[in-house]
């Protein structure tokens, strides 16, 4: 061993006092039972659950709609829908000016 290897050599050094940090978050709270589930412990579902799902099911109608009209299926029914519309009114003048009305 050389004599800088030595372990009974003191070592210079100082003891400095550490500060807290300073921009430490606080604890975050575990969510509950009802946030994670959607479901209070007596098992009756919360407004946000059922909320979310009414939403969900309304944008899945509205787009499965959207995606229905952009077929050729889906285009020939709402001509097929428009043309019985329009001879169902057709029917219903004819019909009012034999009764007089």
């Amino acid at each position: 061993m050389t004599s800088g290897d030595d372990a009974s050599d003191p070592i210079d050094a100082q003891v400095v006092q550490s500060s807290p940090p300073h921009d430490v978050t606080p604890p975050v709270a575990a969510p509950s039972f009802a946030e994670v589930t959607g479901y209070t412990d007596a098992g009756i579902p919360t407004f946000d659950h059922v909320r979310d799902k009414i939403e969900q099911r309304v944008t899945r109608a509205i787009g499965s709609e959207e995606l229905a009209n952009e077929t050729p299926e889906g285009q020939a029914a709402d001509e097929l829908y428009r043309k019985n519309k329009e001879a169902a009114a057709s029917k219903l003048d004819e019909i009012r000016k034999s009764m007089g009305l």
